[in-house]
């Protein structure tokens, strides 16, 4: 886990920073979730770090037009970053019926990669393939840093996140830009517009005291509040 250092932001909000992050996993049950939930998080890390490892499972969407929609994305979405993304072929839909599978996706994973950070869905989400997902991740991820996006959708279950990672202008409108420019077979969904996916960043902005954010559940963190040096 990495090394968290604080201070007071200017709206009193607590800020933690990591020291440098240089392997992340991204993990997902569809195509365009990591990016829906996590891609000015990735825009913003790969900017800050030039040349860090990212290791992406998608859980299903193998062999069809969405891996080859999911592969163009995570490249613009972690530019100047070393990527590789895996996509399983597991049914959309019916990941709990698929639960073997899935785990053995993820130790493959592990088995690969020892992240200093794992974006992954909620626990709390009502999808229950993103469910199920989340609560497989920290029986193979057990002692890292792990954030859990929100994906917006008709279900009506953001809840309160408990950390935010500060999103400038330009950074959420590219964000926007590139799901809509690179996710071409999500555009007849009802919710999957600028919109919806600014208006969210914009809330979870207010939330932190910035103009724009993407928001996360952080279930277990590990504080050093010892002095350095």
């Amino acid at each position: 886990m990495g090394t968290l250092g604080t201070r007071s932001g200017e709206h009193g909000v607590i800020e933690l920073g990591t020291g440098g992050v240089q392997r992340i996993v991204a993990l997902g049950a569809h195509c365009d979730d990591i990016a829906i939930g996590a891609g000015g998080t990735l825009l913003t890390i790969c900017a800050a770090n030039p040349g860090v490892r990212v290791d992406a499972l998608v859980l299903s969407g193998g062999g069809t037009e969405r891996e080859t929609e999911e592969r163009a994305a995570l490249a613009a979405f972690c530019p100047g970053a070393d990527v590789e993304v895996t996509v399983l072929k597991l049914p959309d839909g019916r990941l709990p019926a698929h639960w073997e599978e899935a785990k053995n996706g993820l130790e493959e994973m592990r088995r690969r990669t020892d992240p200093d950070l794992v974006l992954s869905p909620r626990t709390a989400d009502a999808h229950q393939d993103h469910r199920g997902l989340a609560k497989l991740v920290p029986t193979v991820f057990r002692t890292h840093l792990q954030l859990e996006y929100e994906i917006v959708k008709w279900d009506g279950d953001l809840g309160k996140p408990t950390a935010y990672v500060p999103l400038p202008a330009e950074r959420a409108e590219e964000k926007v830009r590139l799901l809509q420019e690179h996710y071409a077979s999500q555009r007849h969904r009802p919710w999957y517009d600028r919109e919806a996916f600014l208006g969210l960043a914009r809330i979870r902005g207010i939330e932190c005291g910035q103009r724009y954010a993407e928001a996360f559940d952080l279930k277990k963190l590990t504080l050093d509040l010892t002095p350095k040096g």
